[in-house]
């Protein structure tokens, strides 16, 4: 008697988007033992049989700018409460970002070795998880979650860490991938919900960032940092970061640098767009409202200068507390933004290569068994990406992990 492996299945009459090219094909994907091995019209089957019947089969979905630890939009709840209770929480978050169809995530503040593990052993169902543990910030930047008026010490918890001078961030970055980072996160300039910072003014001297960046470097990684401004962003890049988190307040000729120095921008559209509307719900603080307003009505049109400018870019969420239910809004939001086509590259090629995985992000023999089945067609009726109430199967590694 012949056993079929994990992970081998065919997904049969399908709409296929293979997560770069821009026309649909028809056809079959087969994947065994968790990876492609055959895509197009004439395909061997094997193992379980899924009949898309015309329905659309896109790569699993990447997020690159999740937290798992993010319970709240109250820092020190974040960063200070048992990491017992954040695990379990965060456990919770991954997997209901699994069910949307993120079968990848990139943890840019928090996030650990235990989670990860958890992970890959089965204890919990969650997506792919590649995490910078803590971010770095400088003393009263956007890590540090003291006001003015607070007289207490605060070197870190969970999802920060306030680390000055060069030789300390040097010995940061070396224990982060000790335990198993995947890339460094850096505060170079002010946030919203952060409390004594400027949003506009870079944060960390040119040698700080310089030693954590050639450290990643030597590493094999890379550092990338959460900045809004021109003036942070420009700082950043000069100084080897990688990658922009946000972007927001982004101009024509800092886009054109970023292209210039293929650095990505990973920006967060959701995040902004559900403060607006949620605020006092949530509790948002009168100053992180002003904040967040001038930060989304820029958003957008940094996203479209950063296109035109060739810059490579991303898909991310950035959603704390209650707000994690509005991940699929972030596609809504790219797709306005970009077009359907450009958003999905954003959220499936474009993070695997940011995540230096060709693997991910693909349908195509060799990568990962990572889809989601959507009901219907994006291009035709884009709303089957976002619409929660449609139905979707999520497959993670060839195995079915979902079906609403």
């Amino acid at each position: 008697m012949t056993t079929t492996p994990p992970g081998t299945l065919t997904i049969r009459n399908a709409l296929i988007f293979d997560g770069e090219t821009r026309n649909l094909i028809e056809g079959s994907i087969t994947v065994r033992e968790g990876r492609i091995t055959e895509v197009g019209r004439d395909v061997e089957e094997a193992g379980k049989i899924v009949d898309a019947d015309g329905r659309t089969v896109i790569p699993g979905l990447i997020d690159a700018h999740f937290h798992a630890y993010a319970l709240s939009l109250t820092a020190a709840k974040n960063e200070t409460g048992p990491l017992s209770y954040s695990a379990l929480a965060g456990a919770r978050r991954l997997e209901a970002a699994l069910n949307r169809g993120f079968t990848s995530v990139r943890d840019v503040a928090g996030g650990d070795i235990g989670l990860a593990n958890a992970i890959d052993e089965g204890l919990y169902a969650g997506p792919r998880y590649f995490f910078t543990g803590p971010a770095l910030s400088q003393t009263g930047g956007h890590g540090d979650i003291r006001a003015a008026d607070d007289g207490g010490c605060f070197h870190g918890g969970h999802m920060c860490e306030v680390v000055d001078g060069a030789d300390e961030l040097l010995r940061a970055v070396r224990n982060r991938f000790r335990t198993g980072a995947t890339a460094i996160k850096l505060m170079t300039s002010g946030g919203v919900i952060s409390p004594v910072d400027p949003i506009r003014v870079p944060q960390y001297s040119s040698a700080e960032i310089r030693t954590v960046t050639e450290e990643a470097s030597r590493r094999g990684s890379y550092a990338t940092a959460h900045a809004y401004s021109p003036e942070a962003i420009r700082h950043s890049v000069l100084n080897g970061v990688r990658c922009i988190e946000h972007g927001n307040l982004l101009d024509a000729e800092t886009a054109r640098l970023m292209a210039d120095n293929e650095v990505y921008l990973v920006p967060t559209l959701a995040t902004y767009d559900a403060m607006a509307r949620r605020g006092e719900e949530i509790g948002l603080t009168g100053v992180g409202a002003a904040k967040n307003r001038e930060v989304l009505n820029a958003g957008r049109n940094a996203v479209v200068l950063a296109r035109d400018a060739g810059v490579r870019i991303g898909f991310g969420t950035d959603l704390m507390g209650e707000l994690e239910d509005e991940q699929l809004a972030g596609l809504r939001l790219q797709c306005e933004a970009l077009g359907v086509y450009d958003a999905l590259r954003s959220a499936t090629s474009t993070n695997a290569a940011l995540l230096r995985r060709d693997d991910l992000g693909r349908i195509a023999e060799g990568a990962f068994g990572d889809l989601v089945i959507l009901d219907g067609n994006p291009v035709d009726e884009p709303s089957v990406l976002w619409d929660e109430s449609r139905m979707r199967t999520v497959i993670k590694a060839g195995q079915v992990i979902t079906k609403q």
